[in-house]
């Protein structure tokens, strides 16, 4: 690590990817004395956050990883719940890690999404939250995307029709491009490097809201265990499919007498 630098940060999927160098091409003071070109290959997990921070700063509960940057600023990675890593790969070792991973959904084109979806007999949530369908959406995306394109959480990838799945992607890509430029949806703690919440949230039209009117129909949103994740969806929008057991509305807190 001593004596490289940060060339380009990029994004892979649910990664972020700093690609490191040597400086003028002299060897690193780092013990594996390497001036091939390498990276750093960052998963935040439920938690985590990496920003500089002025070097005399005391750290922060939870941080793991500091790199003193030339300018004395530190680049730290906080984690409470230690699901993130960090990991420094060479270009050899990086290709294989991102081997297996699926398309970049603001990338695939209409052919390959949904040749990847329409084969498959797995739940629709399922494949949107598999890395080796599409690589990057997680369960809040999901859920809206899902919403936006009409479609059950539960239904299967192979009853889908072209236009349906056609309908998804654009809804899918929509969704994430908007989040992206409002930082994203901060539900409890996440910031981004910046510092910031994300402000997606308050765009949220599925997501976490349970027992709500649906901003299309004014039916309540549902909630069902999906490809082991809460789903959230509208059942009068997205119709239920055949067979699919969906969980009862929360009751509503009864309220005390005064007397």
């Amino acid at each position: 690590m001593p004596g490289r630098r940060i060339a380009t940060g990029e994004r892979f999927g649910k990664f972020m990817l700093l690609r490191l160098s040597a400086v003028d091409g002299e060897f690193c003071n780092g013990t594996n004395g390497d001036v091939a070109p390498a990276s750093l290959l960052v998963h935040l997990g439920m938690t985590g956050q990496i920003a500089p921070s002025p070097a005399g700063q005391p750290l922060e509960k939870h941080t793991h990883v500091c790199l003193l940057l030339d300018d004395g600023r530190e680049l730290r990675y906080t984690d409470a719940r230690r699901f993130g890593r960090i990991a420094y790969l060479t270009k050899t070792s990086l290709a294989e890690e991102l081997t297996g991973f699926g398309a970049d959904p603001l990338e695939v084109s209409k052919e390959e999404f949904a040749n990847r979806i329409c084969v498959r007999r797995a739940r629709i949530k399922a494949l949107l939250l598999d890395q080796g369908v599409l690589r990057g959406v997680g369960n809040i995306y999901a859920d809206e995307s899902l919403w936006r394109a009409r479609i059950h959480p539960a239904r299967l990838g192979a009853k889908l029709s072209r236009k349906e799945t056609e309908t998804l992607r654009r809804a899918l890509q929509d969704i994430l491009r908007k989040a992206i430029v409002m930082r994203g949806s901060s539900i409890s703690d996440f910031l981004d490097a910046a510092g910031e919440p994300g402000e997606y949230q308050r765009h949220h039209r599925a997501y976490g809201r349970e027992g709500k009117k649906c901003y299309r129909c004014k039916t309540a949103i549902r909630r069902a265990i999906v490809a082991g994740r809460s789903s959230y969806f509208c059942p009068k929008c997205q119709p239920t499919p055949r067979g699919f057991v969906m969980m009862p509305l929360p009751r509503k807190p009864v309220k005390q007498s005064e007397n």
